[in-house]
């Protein structure tokens, strides 16, 4: 799976795109890309590092388009639209983080996953964690972050889950907008497709609702869960309402 390449068809298709628009991403040079011959391939590895970081960029526009693509193709994965009641492990919300560094952060998000027994392997996630961080930090203006993997390693999980994390003290993660931050969600998918869904869902629900807010005044980790599935649900409400 890590060495998976695509052509200009697949890779459209993977990301929700047209061909046409994947050969203009080339021509910009947009886009990760090798030539062999009069071929374009794509490494799967290289496109999901670079669909993440186009998802974590999106406008609101463009974020809520992506999003109801998303949202259709993952209906195969996952049975419901709500995918938080599933992906939130029971034991993955604490909401007393005392670290002060981004490292502490991911060890201790590390040592969350872990407690939900879906966690197979501890330190290479860590590792990837960091090979992440380093890449492009994953930090968001409002003071929430979004943590995961650089390369999906689907060995790692039991499941796809999600674990979240409060600190006590905001903490300078990287964000754009050089503000600190307090929240964050840390993604474990073993399915790509879910992977970039989950990304693009929990964006929407930063954009769209009051939820950062509600989780920071949220009084412990069970508030904090239940504030997010609220969210999710009103978001995909108003996905249904006529334009």
């Amino acid at each position: 799976m890590l060495f998976r390449l695509f052509n200009v068809d697949a890779v459209a298709d993977y990301l929700n795109l047209t061909p046409a628009d994947i050969e203009q991403r080339v021509k910009a040079h947009e886009i990760p890309f090798e030539r062999r011959g009069h071929r374009l391939l794509f490494r799967k590895g290289e496109i999901d590092e670079w669909a993440s970081r186009r998802i974590m960029g999106f406008t609101r526009e463009r974020l809520a388009a992506y999003h109801d693509k998303s949202t259709l193709r993952t209906h195969a994965i996952l049975p419901h639209e709500a995918i938080l009641p599933e992906m939130l492990a029971a034991t993955g919300m604490y909401a007393a983080m005392t670290s002060k560094t981004k490292p502490s952060i991911l060890r201790d998000l590390v040592a969350l996953a872990d407690q939900t027994g879906l966690l197979n392997d501890p330190k290479t996630l860590f590792d990837s964690l960091e090979a992440r961080e380093a890449l492009c930090s994953t930090a968001m203006p409002g003071g929430f972050a979004l943590p995961h993997v650089r390369t999906l390693e689907p060995y790692l999980f039991e499941t796809s889950f999600i674990v979240v994390g409060r600190s006590v003290q905001t903490i300078h993660f990287g964000a754009p907008d050089g503000e600190p931050t307090q929240l964050f969600f840390l993604i474990c998918c073993q399915d790509d497709r879910l992977h970039l869904h989950t990304i693009a869902r929990l964006c929407m629900l930063a954009m769209k609702t009051k939820v950062l807010e509600q989780l920071r005044a949220a009084p412990d980790a069970s508030a904090m869960r239940e504030a997010l599935i609220a969210a999710e649900q009103e978001i995909l409400a108003d996905q249904k309402k006529p334009a």
